[in-house]
């Protein structure tokens, strides 16, 4: 069992689990706490997992675990590790079930005081206009040729069939798309399960939230994001549905094989990987990147929706319901990145 006395403290809210610690790990563990935070992790499994993860083949650096931290499937929520292209592993559960799960934050012009008095009218309407719950699908029902189009195109689909504007696209991670998708990669089960699910919420920790802007602590930062104390503000939190779900179920099931192919010694079967130049890696690389693409065009139509819902009930209330977006940002992924290590430029996958 880890114990407190087990890090070493690196910072006021910085601690590292050395290689010492025990001699399967190839680097070290971080984590961003303070002790607090810390006493917390250590209730449950989260950094005995992130210490199994450190075992992973072609690990750069050291994993680091921020403060969110809390027990996931191999990886602990929240943790972030990068491997070496292009014999280093990609592993499904450090990208998770919910793969590409992200935040969109939307600001308005409208007056909180203005709205108050039509708050339950817009809640009403915005569950009326997004789906939420288990295995709820939507007013959307792709054809596979569509679901295909959206793996590839992700957010670009959505700008294409109007339900997007170009500056929304402009202020996603990656233009909302990832290179590499390949449809051909993805079951036909998970497929059937994404069909009806595009712009639909699901269940768990995701959420629609209207917000008001209550404090500026950056006066210039807020003005270029068009953020202002008093003003409405919504955010969207959800990912790729049933559909990211049934591809990393596949792919958990299909890399047990390939760490007995490739011989590769593991503390935890929820660590299963497969090295990113193998065949399996190279699949489960594409699936995972067809979800994410997914999950981009799914909070994209989710906007489309919400903008649909403030304008049923603001519109001649107040003087601009629009909705404007500040950013999207992905938190369950895996994405090939160039990073300097040691003073050297190395192409890694960085699990989130």
């Amino acid at each position: 069992m880890i114990q407190k006395q087990d890090f070493h403290k690196l910072g006021p809210v910085l601690w590292e689990i050395p290689t010492s610690y025990r001699q399967d790990m190839r680097v070290p563990v971080r984590i961003i706490a303070d002790d607090r935070l810390l006493e917390a992790a250590l209730r449950d499994k989260s950094m005995l997992q992130a210490v199994n993860a450190s075992t992973l083949p072609g690990l750069v650096s050291y994993i680091i675990v921020m403060p969110d931290v809390h027990q996931g499937y191999g990886f602990p929520i929240g943790g972030v590790a990068a491997t070496r292209l292009p014999h280093g592993v990609i592993s499904p559960g450090g990208i998770g079930y919910d793969i590409n799960c992200g935040v969109r934050l939307l600001s308005s012009r409208i007056s909180a005081k203005v709205a108050e008095p039509h708050l339950g009218d817009l809640a009403n309407a915005l569950y009326a206009n997004c789906p939420s719950g288990v295995g709820v699908g939507g007013s959307l029902r792709l054809s596979i040729k569509q679901l295909d189009q959206i793996c590839r195109q992700g957010a670009e689909w959505t700008l294409k069939n109007e339900y997007a504007r170009q500056e929304d696209l402009e202020r996603t991670e990656g233009g909302g798309r990832i290179e590499g998708a390949n449809p051909a990669h993805v079951s036909p089960r998970a497929k059937q399960r994404g069909r009806p699910q595009l712009g639909t919420l699901g269940a768990g920790n995701h959420f629609i939230e209207v917000d008001i802007v209550e404090q500026v602590f950056h006066p210039e930062a807020a003005q270029a994001m068009g953020l202002e104390e008093g003003m409405l503000s919504l955010q969207i939190h959800c990912g790729s549905r049933g559909f990211g779900h049934q591809i990393c179920s596949d792919y958990v099931r299909e890399l047990q094989g390939a760490v007995k192919r490739y011989q590769i010694q593991l503390p935890d079967r929820e660590l299963v990987c497969a090295p990113l130049d193998s065949p399996e890696g190279k699949r489960y690389l594409s699936a995972m990147t067809c979800a994410a693409n997914y999950a981009f065009a799914n909070r994209q139509v989710l906007v489309h929706h919400a903008r649909r819902a403030f304008e049923q009930v603001l519109a001649g209330k107040v003087s601009d319901w629009e909705l404007h977006q500040v950013y999207d940002i992905a938190h369950n992924i895996g994405k090939i990145e160039e990073h300097v290590v040691d003073g050297e430029k190395v192409r890694v996958c960085v699990h989130r």
